[in-house]
């Protein structure tokens, strides 16, 4: 296939960076475009950019010029990916889809969408059903396609089989999660360094919502109908860089679902999107550890190039009825890497195609 021509907007940011990483010499898409605020629009990527990846940034992005987060300006894309803050990315992520391009984002802005799915491939990829309904753009040509909270990936990928075969009724989730979520420069470091702060302002509430519409049904109308599951969240700052680790307490509507039950259920698990051969797509999107002591981010947060979800440490609850150990990437898994992901499925499907 012809690479679809992409861009980037909040290129510059530490999620932006990531979406760079991740397309370089991606098998589908190509990078025209990167555009971030006024303050770096006009500078080459590399003047413009603290570059905080791990690995060397692209020589392909270096002296692409900046420009500025308008359709006008990225004229040329047939879709766009978005790091951008929730608090500008609203008006600007809506002005694409109004101009009938593709918006594919990490921001929680349109979330709550009826229309908007909140997707996480291996979870529901038939929520793209939703694309239908929505009404930024009269042609029908553009669109907005939202990542769940980073928290939300694992914790969601980790109950989907557990789910479909026993019911999950409630869930305690305690998230551990990484300084890297925080963005750049992020959390102060007399704040986090041989410290815990029990208190990550919002993510409590997202992560009590967004898996009930993961976990939800569409109907005849592109209206989700939520999962009826009652959460409990708390979300606490570690001084881990990359890996949201997550401490799971489940119940379920089936009676008497043993520990050896919800392993077997996570082993035998296949994923949905499995022959689609997406390039993105882990080969083992769910891995269940049986040493008690994993899994655990220093050692497999990076499995499956970031994009496998670990889990561990089932066990029988007194208080509901399992207990588990979750983690998951949450700059890859949980962020740009899911959003491209996204990406690749709504290509396979027909949903983003080149622009004539």
């Amino acid at each position: 296939m012809e690479k679809l021509k992409v861009g980037v907007l909040g290129a510059t940011g530490a999620v932006g960076q990531k979406f760079i990483r991740l397309l370089d010499n991606h098998p589908w898409f190509t990078l025209v475009a990167v555009g971030a605020s006024e303050r770096s629009a006009g500078k080459s990527y590399a003047e413009a950019t603290h570059w905080i990846e791990t690995s060397e940034m692209p020589d392909f992005v270096k002296e692409m010029t900046v420009k500025n987060c308008t359709p006008e300006a990225m004229a040329d894309v047939d879709f766009v990916f978005s790091g951008m803050d929730a608090a500008v990315a609203g008006e600007i992520e809506k002005d694409f889809a109004s101009n009938g391009i593709p918006v594919v984002t990490n921001a929680r802005v349109y979330r709550r969408d009826n229309h908007v799915p909140l997707l996480v491939p291996e979870v529901n990829p038939d929520h793209i059903g939703q694309i239908p309904f929505q009404r930024f753009d009269s042609n029908g040509r553009g669109f907005i396609i939202t990542n769940p909270n980073c928290v939300c990936v694992p914790l969601v990928l980790s109950l989907k089989p557990l789910h479909d075969a026993f019911g999950v009724d409630k869930v305690l989730v305690t998230s551990m999660q990484a300084v890297s979520g925080a963005g750049y420069p992020g959390v102060p470091s007399l704040d986090i360094m041989g410290n815990v702060v029990p208190n990550i302002g919002g993510e409590e509430e997202k992560i009590m919502w967004e898996p009930l519409k993961l976990l939800g049904s569409v109907g005849d109308n592109g209206i989700v109908s939520n999962a009826s599951i009652a959460i409990q969240a708390s979300a606490y700052r570690v001084p881990v860089v990359e890996g949201h680790l997550l401490s799971v307490t489940v119940g379920f509507k089936t009676k008497n679902v043993s520990a050896a039950d919800a392993i077997s259920v996570i082993q035998n698990w296949v994923s949905p999107i499995a022959e689609l051969n997406l390039p993105s797509a882990p080969k083992q999107p769910l891995k269940y550890f049986e040493d008690p002591a994993h899994p655990q981010p220093r050692l497999h947060v990076w499995n499956e190039r970031g994009m496998q979800v670990s889990v561990g440490k089932m066990r029988a609850s007194g208080v509901l009825d399992l207990a588990f150990t979750a983690l998951g990437h949450n700059t890859v898994r949980g962020a740009a890497g899911g959003a491209v992901l996204n990406a690749e499925l709504l290509v396979n499907k027909g949903y983003i195609k080149a622009r004539a």
